[in-house]
């Protein structure tokens, strides 16, 4: 009976050795799982960090593409309306061109005339000149 007490109590100590191994690994692995767990937050804070701030930058490339699409928007329409200007300008400036080409034909109709009526009228005062001598110089003789 000793001898089988002296085993029991063996096994018993070999039992409570195993018994605080296992609570002294079980300890060590809770610990090591805490700390997994606390990296494993902090990392997930960090990508939520991150994503949101790649949302809020998404957010303001959408709002600054909006913005830079309604200033082209914008451009496009004075563009074109200043094309518009620029076609009636060029319209204006085809009549006043014709009507300046249409004036120089007249001016130039009315010198021929006015160098013609000039011409005509040299002539008549020559004559009337040469007549004015000859009656001139008749009179000179009858006197």
């Amino acid at each position: 009976v000793a001898m089988e007490t002296a085993s029991l109590e063996q096994q018993i100590q070999s039992v409570q050795r195993h018994i605080a191994f296992l609570k002294k690994e079980q300890t060590e692995l809770l610990h090591d799982l805490h700390l997994e767990i606390l990296r494993l937050q902090k990392h997930c804070s960090e990508l939520t960090h991150d994503l949101e701030m790649k949302e809020l930058e998404a957010q303001q490339q959408e709002a600054l593409e909006r913005e830079l699409e309604q200033r082209c928007r914008a451009m496009e329409a004075r563009l074109q309306e200043r094309e518009r200007d620029n076609a009636e300008l060029r319209r204006e400036l085809r009549h006043k061109e014709a009507l300046v080409a249409a004036l120089r034909g007249s001016l130039r109709g009315k010198e021929r005339a006015f160098l013609e009526e000039l011409k005509r009228r040299g002539h008549r005062a020559a004559r009337l000149d040469a007549r004015l001598q000859r009656q001139s110089h008749a009179a000179a003789c009858l006197s």
